[in-house]
């Protein structure tokens, strides 16, 4: 059974740092995307940033530059580096893998982000 677990949330005031991480579960390269969403109070889940196998990357619009994301195919991990939030980006943050037939999505529990202003 695929497992994805994130750590990295908390609360940050405004224009701070938060690093997320998510290590997913099986053998090397076992996801051909990984990636975070997000989801806040009374709104639906959106794309926060995701990355293929081979490193190709996206990002929504609201990013503006201020979050990177990153993977390890072998540890099958990947990290969301958040820079510069905003109230906006509070939310509950959701890991996203895809496995290779493209048909199975696979969500992390979730971690909770919180920024104050």
């Amino acid at each position: 059974q695929v497992q994805l677990v994130e750590s990295g949330g908390g609360l940050v005031q405004a224009g701070g740092s938060l690093r997320l991480s998510c290590a997913g579960s099986g053998t090397i390269f076992s996801y051909s995307a990984m990636g975070w969403y997000r989801q806040a109070p009374g709104k639906q889940r959106e794309l926060v940033a995701v990355v293929t196998n081979v490193g190709s990357t996206n990002y929504a619009h609201f990013v503006k530059g201020r979050f990177t994301i990153s993977r390890d195919n072998y540890k099958n991990t990947v990290d969301l580096q958040m820079n510069s939030l905003e109230a906006e980006d509070t939310a509950v943050y959701y890991c996203y893998a895809r496995d290779w037939s493209g048909k199975n999505n696979y969500w992390g529990r979730g971690t909770q982000v919180t920024v104050s202003s």
